[in-house]
């Protein structure tokens, strides 16, 4: 199991860029997007969550 967790990292595949990408396809139905958003990982999350209805902003 720390083999996947490593070879994973290696790859640059990280949780904040798998959210990011997924809100950003449920949003925007585009790869271009996605990526972009993948990029900033993160960022594009909490920019998200305190942009929405419903998150932390109320």
């Amino acid at each position: 199991m720390k083999d996947q967790a490593s070879h994973a990292a290696r790859a640059g595949i990280g949780l904040g860029s798998a959210i990011a990408v997924a809100i950003s396809w449920s949003l925007n139905k585009s790869i271009v997007w996605a990526v972009i958003h993948g990029v900033f990982s993160w960022f594009y999350v909490i920019y998200y969550v305190f942009t929405r209805p419903g998150g932390l902003s109320g």
